[in-house]
């Protein structure tokens, strides 16, 4: 374990009226409430917001800061009147107001078009690396992979009250901005670096923090950051999700080389995980591929009861269906989504009914 990579988790989550299970713009209330909370932070929309874990040596320090985020957020939000919720794309409708942030309202400005659909919710895992030339390793052994993550991240079926028929609406939406596209074959840090440039140059991107690539080097951290997933229903398959990330980059590290996809197969595969959630097989031969990092890091148990405790309940689409099946109201499923997010399942509802 000494030698794991460290691994560290942001999370984003919508804010919903108790009453209509509408999107509201009440970040900073929320935010507010939290008293300066340093693992809390603002987002694009001011109906989300977004934590932050510490960087980690092990998963249940993962879990353990990622529960701890989401209570602090779900209590936050209950003093300012509204509901967090795990989902990466808000069910009942939208008022994309923009964070009162100088760099997200020129972001805004560049970008009009694509404010009404923003405000989706991802998971991004960073993975500690050596050095940037690694991280390009580590790139090239998570991107044949990227569709299996999404699948399992898969949590946003509902937009405007109605079923799209998608696992993940954010990733049609998401994948509207220009530079949100799966990692290129670079053949070195040099390589990596014109892409990045050129994306800024043409106005794809204001800078390097908006050049939004499924994975990519972090222009911040010496992390590489995983951005395809949803962000996960409850705190459980994002242990997972981080589980597998820090894995798959180990074993790149490693120098365990995997045959590349096309870029025309990768995009099959990535709408098919968007389309349809969850691939067992694609999962099975992940965890194949991964076993002996999961081992070494010792995470395999845990890695190995998550997933099948997801496989075994459906991904977070599957569960959201679900939950609207039983709800009787927008207003009772968005309490109910709040409950699995903040991990209090068994709390009485009987306010939202």
């Amino acid at each position: 374990m000494a030698d794991a990579p460290t691994v560290g988790v942001e999370e984003e989550f919508v804010l919903l009226d108790t009453r209509t299970g509408a999107a509201v713009p009440a970040a900073p209330r929320v935010l507010a409430a939290l008293d300066g909370e340093p693992g809390v932070v603002p987002e694009f929309l001011r109906f989300q917001i977004e934590t932050v874990t510490g960087v980690c040596g092990s998963l249940p320090e993962i879990r353990a800061d990622l529960t701890r985020l989401r209570r602090r957020v779900g209590e936050a939000a209950a003093d300012a009147g509204c509901l967090a919720v795990a989902t990466a794309v808000a069910p009942f409708g939208t008022a994309p107001l923009v964070t009162a942030d100088a760099r997200y309202e020129r972001l805004a400005a560049r970008f009009p078009a694509l404010v009404a659909g923003a405000g989706t919710c991802a998971c991004h895992v960073h993975v500690g690396i050596p050095s940037r030339a690694t991280g390009l390793r580590a790139l090239a052994g998570l991107r044949p992979w990227l569709g299996v993550l999404l699948g399992l991240s898969a949590n946003s079926p509902y937009v405007d009250g109605v079923d799209s028929g998608w696992a993940s609406t954010r990733y049609p939406l998401w994948s509207r901005w220009p530079t949100a596209r799966p990692p290129a074959a670079w053949r070195d840090v040099a390589e990596y670096d014109a892409a990045v440039s050129e994306a800024i140059r043409s106005g794809a991107a204001p800078d390097a923090r908006g050049v939004y690539f499924y994975a990519r080097l972090s222009p911040r951290h010496p992390t590489v950051e995983v951005r395809v997933a949803d962000v996960c229903l409850d705190v459980a398959d994002a242990v997972v999700l981080a589980g597998l990330v820090r894995a798959l980059v180990a074993t790149a590290l490693r120098g365990e080389v995997v045959p590349q996809p096309s870029d025309t197969a990768l995009a099959g595969t990535l709408r098919a995980a968007a389309r349809h959630g969850v691939d067992r097989a694609g999962a099975a031969r992940l965890l194949a591929h991964v076993g002996p990092a999961l081992v070494e890091a010792g995470d395999f148990e845990v890695v190995h009861r998550g997933w099948a405790a997801l496989a075994d309940r459906g991904g977070g689409a599957v569960r959201q269906r679900a939950l609207r099946a039983e709800s009787a109201t927008p207003a009772e499923f968005a309490a109910r989504l709040a409950a699995v997010t903040r991990g209090t399942e068994d709390e009485s509802l009987e306010a939202a009914r």
